[in-house]
């Protein structure tokens, strides 16, 4: 990638990340390295199990990498993880929400959590809305929310604070086809705000449609990355699909029983 300095909104560099138990040492991620650039959707595309969660949680600054570093919007999770916590969102596949709020009393409480003044949620809380179609269950509680909705304010509590990045770990597990197909638009539409998104997945329809670049993780480490033109060229195929299992099964045929390192499914 050629983008300058200023350009790149999301730097990982070699990021690793061991978790120690008592029986072993499990090598979740291995020396994982990429870039995401102001505006793009970078898709990590890999099985359950391939390190895409533990990556964006070392990214997230909810984990600490045990090698390598990473920044975001030009800050390292180490040394400042505070600012990178200010300029981003953070979306997982439990939404983390409360029943017993309504959406408005959600955005509010998040709101409140990223020190906005309360006239200021009011007025971000009425735009996000209106964006994402929530305008008429604002004042339902969570709980009688469907999946999709729920999910739909999941990404709407992400962006209260108005941060230039969202991270975004399986946006779409677990919803049926009418709710994923909501969540999907709804982050064509963040895109369109110019925010740059990071996002993992295990469907290949998901990456196809929302992504400019494509990582594919497998065993903890990046296999394969580029736009889909790109990877399509270099291993084959019509689609994701193939070039996906080619990737794999083509790492597959490097790695021995004996050689294999042992991953864990993270």
């Amino acid at each position: 990638m050629n983008g300058t300095a200023d350009s790149v909104a999301i730097e990982a560099h070699e990021l690793s990340k061991v978790f120690h138990t008592r029986k072993r040492d499990v090598q979740a991620v291995d020396c994982v390295s990429f870039r995401a650039e102001t505006g793009e959707v970078f898709g990590l595309l890999g099985p359950n199990g391939a390190g895409k969660t533990t990556t964006l949680r070392m990214l997230a600054t909810i984990l600490t990498p045990s090698s390598g570093w990473a920044r975001l919007a030009g800050f390292d999770t180490r040394e400042a993880p505070h600012e990178v916590r200010e300029r981003i969102g953070f979306v997982a596949a439990e939404t983390g929400l409360y029943d017993r709020f309504t959406a408005r009393e959600t955005l509010r409480f998040f709101g409140r959590i990223t020190r906005l003044e309360d006239a200021e949620i009011d007025r971000r809380s009425a735009e996000i809305f209106d964006l994402l179609d929530l305008t008429a269950i604002a004042d339902r509680r969570v709980g009688t929310f469907s999946t999709g909705e729920k999910q739909k304010l999941s990404l709407a509590r992400s962006i209260i604070h108005d941060p230039p990045i969202l991270i975004l770990d399986e946006p779409t597990f677990g919803l049926d086809v009418m709710a994923a197909r909501a969540v999907l638009d709804t982050i064509c539409l963040l895109r369109e705000q110019g925010r740059t998104i990071v996002l993992s997945t295990h469907i290949m329809r998901v990456a196809e449609k929302l992504c400019d670049r494509i990582g594919i993780l497998f065993g903890g480490r990046l296999q394969a990355l580029g736009d889909l033109e790109t990877l399509r060229n270099t291993y084959g195929g019509e689609d994701l699909e193939d070039v996906f299992f080619s990737v794999v099964q083509g790492e597959r045929n490097n790695l021995s029983f004996s050689d294999s390192p042992d991953h864990g499914m993270v």
